[in-house]
């Protein structure tokens, strides 16, 4: 499981931001097509909402990709 930190003063980020940062898109506009292609997964709950808050702790998974934590 790969562990991404948060900037120092942040305490969340979107889940589009974070797709973008891994990898798992490569352009912003990606990111609805791979959300709504069922493939992502956030606490093990599968997830649409491109904007959806992320926390400390929160993983995400992404098929075909190692599993992500922010920390």
């Amino acid at each position: 499981m790969r562990t991404v930190d948060l900037r120092p003063g942040e305490d969340t980020i979107r889940l589009g931001q974070l797709l973008k940062l891994v990898d798992a898109v490569p352009t912003g506009a990606q990111v609805k097509d791979v959300l709504f292609s069922g493939t992502v997964r956030v606490n093990g709950e599968p997830e649409e909402r491109r904007g959806r808050q992320l926390r400390r702790g929160d993983v995400v998974s992404v098929e075909g990709m190692e599993d992500v934590r922010l920390g």
